[in-house]
């Protein structure tokens, strides 16, 4: 039996090596409610904790992140006289800087008597993600006190820095001798990207002595798509001997975002022969190009082919672009199975739905199911707002799409352009050239050639345009 998983009768009698494995475990699964239930049964049984124990409950704690847990755990711990010791008062500075209680993580940090490295970068992790000047600050500080930074030091300020300091730290990596560091590289050219400054990563690069590995040009290359820099991504990545997973998920991202959407399956193929396993991020670029090419076929082969190698793998974005493929491609019913085979449905799922059910047709579902996911606590966005609004324009539903456009009000969405099309395009369609001359009339900014070519087709369908535009 698993030590995890012994009953106090069993661990009654044991030392407190044997508990702390049992906690440690239990901490290390992510079951902090069990590891400190074990906790009070090792009081009870006169089992003394030490060092170790409190800092895998204190693991326990960052995991549940329940206020009272911790706080209950750090009175034990002064209880014990332990909250000077490195390893004890680290945890603690980790526990409460992942709360986001940067205050109780200071004083957590002042209050231990040798601190080390692992001291240092809890609070400056902590800081980074809270107040990004801080961390710079006790990066200095560190220094001043005469601790030497690591990885860790560099990765954790670079996450949150502005244009200048990321040229400073830059300057301070190479001096300490981290430039060439896979994880400290990967940091600054992400920092660098976020910036606006991927024009100076091949500067840097260049002057490396260390060939680039694949975690750092995944990051340039990721950089590079985002950025609409697809043939650099490929051109960065090409060069690569080993490129691993992530490199060739990024490559077909790449290519499906320039349109290539031959050399993607291709790109799949060689994947394959290459004995790389393909992972979500690598179906999600597939499905997406069946979906917008609108291909049924190639779109089921690739279902058919993530069946047969385990289904159950498949993350929820997986299956919301199922979804959306399937009502795309007119294949509403496989839509719905998969939509209803579902446990963890998200507010992109039920918009996939309501997206494919409006388009093939079943306008009045689509809106059932718009409530149905209001009441059920989903919060709709922009994005749900056009599928519903585009159901009603295919279902003809004049009244239900003039309370919806009013009903993103009460949600706090002004609509954009894209809502605006979507309405105009619903009263022109239905013979209400008028009160669509009012909302173009009544838009914050002026509309789109989409906007006004929906509105005219509309002064054609029912009126003359002159008779139309004369009155506006």
């Amino acid at each position: 039996m698993h030590l995890a998983e012994k009953t106090f009768e069993e661990a009654a009698c044991t030392d407190v090596v044997t508990w702390n494995t049992i906690i440690g475990a239990l901490a290390k699964n992510k079951k902090p409610r069990e590891a400190l239930e074990q906790f009070l049964k090792m009081y009870e049984n006169g089992i003394m904790p030490n060092q170790t124990t409190f800092v895998s409950l204190i693991s326990s704690c960052a995991n549940l992140l329940i206020p009272m847990y911790g706080e209950f755990v750090h009175a034990k711990i002064i209880m014990h006289a332990l909250e000077t010791d490195v390893y004890v008062g680290s945890a603690l500075v980790d526990y409460y800087a992942k709360c986001g209680k940067l205050d109780d993580a200071k004083r957590c940090f002042v209050t231990i008597n040798e601190k080390n490295e692992v001291s240092w970068n809890a609070l400056i992790q902590g800081c980074a993600n809270k107040c990004p000047s801080a961390s710079i600050s006790l990066l200095l500080e560190m220094l001043q006190c005469g601790y030497r930074p690591n990885e860790f030091s560099f990765s954790a300020v670079l996450k949150s820095s502005s244009k200048l300091e990321i040229q400073q730290l830059h300057c301070l990596i190479i001096r300490m001798g981290y430039e060439d560091n896979e994880y400290v590289l990967a940091s600054l050219i992400s920092s660098y990207g976020r910036n606006g400054l991927i024009s100076d990563v091949p500067v840097f690069i260049a002057a490396s002595e260390t060939p680039l590995s694949a975690v750092p040009s995944n990051n340039i290359a990721g950089i590079y798509n985002r950025s609409g820099q697809y043939h650099e991504a490929l051109k960065l990545l090409s060069q690569l001997e080993e490129p691993d997973d992530v490199s060739w998920n990024i490559v077909i991202a790449a290519c499906a975002r320039n349109r290539n959407y031959k050399e993607v399956f291709e790109l799949f193929k060689h994947m394959l022969m290459a004995r790389i396993h393909p992972d979500n991020y690598t179906y999600v670029s597939l499905i997406s190009v069946c979906s917008k090419i609108c291909d049924l076929a190639l779109g089921s082969s690739v279902h058919g082919f993530l069946i047969k190698i385990n289904f159950s793998f498949c993350d929820a974005f997986v299956c919301n672009v199922l979804i959306d493929m399937y009502g795309k491609c007119g294949c509403l019913g496989s839509s719905v199975k998969i939509f209803n085979g579902m446990t963890d449905r998200n507010l992109i799922t039920w918009t996939a739905l309501i997206s494919a059910l409006g388009i093939n047709g079943c306008a009045y579902e689509a809106l059932e199911r718009f409530k149905e996911m209001e009441y059920l606590g989903f919060r709709p966005d922009k994005v749900a707002f056009i599928a519903a609004l585009t159901a009603c324009r295919h279902g003809a539903l004049v009244r239900e799409g003039i309370e919806l456009f009013e009903k993103m009000n009460s949600y706090g969405i002004e609509p954009e352009m894209d809502h605006y099309h979507c309405f105009v395009d619903l009263l022109v369609r239905n013979g209400h050239v008028r009160e669509a001359e009012k909302v173009i009339s009544s838009m914050p900014f002026p509309p789109n050639p989409y906007i006004w070519r929906s509105f005219l087709e509309g002064c054609k369908r029912y009126g003359t345009v002159e008779d139309q535009v004369m009155g506006m």
